[in-house]
């Protein structure tokens, strides 16, 4: 998907204004899951081995990833790895740059959950976490402009709150201090064939009030786009790139004016 936006937004501005910073935090998982999944075939033939493969991805992470009192939980280990992209981010684009994040199912629940912690409570951020963050507008979340999230299960998540809880604030509250002219968007994108994922603005009135539109898309081609694996689809889209590459080509505009 990097790729793709950066062609498409040089075709459409006449040069390439982009750095992107990759978060690859299902590392923090990987090994562990792995040995799930080899040790519940140990004596079961279980039926629907892709389908459970895909379910176990999703589901093992989502349990592993919830917050915790102990100390060096994964809550703080995967944030961690959010905070170090950042700081990577700051010093290749500068320290007020607007930020974009475009995030993927679980990704979009992390994205959101770190971003929230820096907006409105700062007591869940772990010692891990705050090790890497410097004290810059960017890295504090100050230039949060755009949010996009595709195929993402933020629904589910909610129902750890009452009446659903608070999105975070898009554009971030403190971006006008920064670029005062830039008004930034969150576009959820979600397919019907995915179970994962979920329209957001009929949580509550603070969603239907942050995001700016659910976006449905048909995902997938001739084998995943009628069935759940269409989830792992979304960066193939191209009305998916266009949205995103529409976005980020108006926050380079207004900022350039």
């Amino acid at each position: 998907i990097i790729q793709h936006i950066h062609k498409r937004f040089q075709e459409k501005v006449g040069e390439d204004a982009l750095i992107f910073e990759p978060v690859l935090w299902s590392k923090v998982f990987a090994s562990e899951q792995e040995r799930l999944w080899e040790r519940v075939h140990v004596d079961a033939d279980l039926d629907y081995q892709r389908l459970r493969r895909f379910t176990v991805e999703f589901l093992a992470d989502a349990i592993a990833y919830q917050p915790s009192s102990v100390e060096d939980n994964n809550y703080d280990k995967v944030h961690e790895l959010l905070a170090e992209a950042m700081s990577n981010l700051e010093e290749k684009a500068g320290s007020d740059t607007p930020l974009c994040v475009i995030s993927h199912s679980l990704g979009s629940v992390i994205a959101s959950n770190y971003l929230y912690d820096l907006q409105r409570k700062q007591s869940n951020i772990g010692t891990r976490t705050w090790r890497r963050i410097k004290n810059t507008p960017l890295e504090n979340g100050e230039t949060l402009a755009n949010f996009y999230t595709m195929g993402s299960p933020l629904a589910l998540w909610s129902l750890r709150f009452s009446d659903f809880g608070l999105p975070i604030q898009i554009p971030a509250p403190n971006l006008p201090r920064h670029h005062a002219g830039v008004e930034g968007e969150w576009l959820n994108f979600y397919d019907k064939d995915d179970i994962l994922s979920y329209p957001l603005r009929g949580l509550n009135k603070n969603y239907s009030e942050v995001v700016t539109e659910d976006v449905a898309v048909n995902v997938g081609g001739l084998l995943t786009s009628w069935n759940p694996f269409s989830h792992s689809r979304y960066d193939e889209e191209k009305e998916v790139v266009d949205r995103i590459v529409d976005g980020l080509v108006r926050t380079w505009k207004q900022l350039n004016n």
